[in-house]
């Protein structure tokens, strides 16, 4: 679990930080652009962001609504966000 004390990415993160929405979409940004999260590859739910980053959902749900404002994820009601096809809008 990235929030208890273990690594985001290549950043050490201290047992009581406390992540915030633009820090996740950053994260999830970066995995996106390095290959980690492929065009057309699910992301996880909001309940699983929340656990990965030690959040609430309220606040992994504001880090979707930012990367969604990017074009890098696409949301399929009733199915999950995906990351997008043909890249971020520009």
């Amino acid at each position: 679990m990235v929030g208890s004390g273990g690594r985001l990415g290549s950043i050490a993160v201290p047992p009581d930080h406390r992540f915030g929405y633009r820090e996740i979409a950053d994260d999830l940004a970066s995995r996106i652009e390095s290959g980690e999260y492929p065009p057309g590859e699910q992301l996880p739910s909001y309940a699983e962001l929340g656990r990965m980053y030690s959040v609430s959902l309220s606040t992994a749900q504001a880090a979707i609504r930012q990367l969604r404002t990017t074009g890098l994820i696409r949301s399929e009601a009733g199915v999950g966000v995906f990351v997008a096809e043909d890249g971020p809008a520009t």
